[in-house]
């Protein structure tokens, strides 16, 4: 699928707010693990497998590239950074290709 420039400006635009949305989410994540039950150790050590986990997510990490914006938004959307209502803006071409390539794997 080619990506029209306009679906291309306006992911650039969007998806600095949507990783700090999700990083907020993470972050929240984190100290209720880090408040949970368990040892010093064992709290630091699963909040750094998660960390390390986590930063490979496209919503951490993204390497902004035009021809792979409907595989990324499939993966924000699988990894919870967004939903589908979070590209309601987008072209309907580019909605049905994302919808068509959920059933793929980032």
């Amino acid at each position: 699928m080619e990506v029209s420039k306009q679906d291309w400006k306006l992911f650039c635009e969007k998806i600095a707010n949507w990783q700090e949305s999700y990083m907020e989410k993470l972050n929240n994540e984190y100290i209720e693990l880090l408040e949970g039950n368990g040892t010093p150790s064992e709290k630091f050590w699963a909040l750094e497998k998660r960390i390390k986990n986590d930063k490979r997510n496209k919503g951490v990490l993204i390497r902004m590239n035009k021809q792979d914006m409907p595989f990324d938004l499939v993966c924000l959307i699988r990894d919870g950074a967004i939903d589908f209502k979070d590209i309601e803006d987008f072209s309907s071409d580019l909605q049905e290709a994302v919808r068509f390539l959920m059933g793929r794997s980032c």
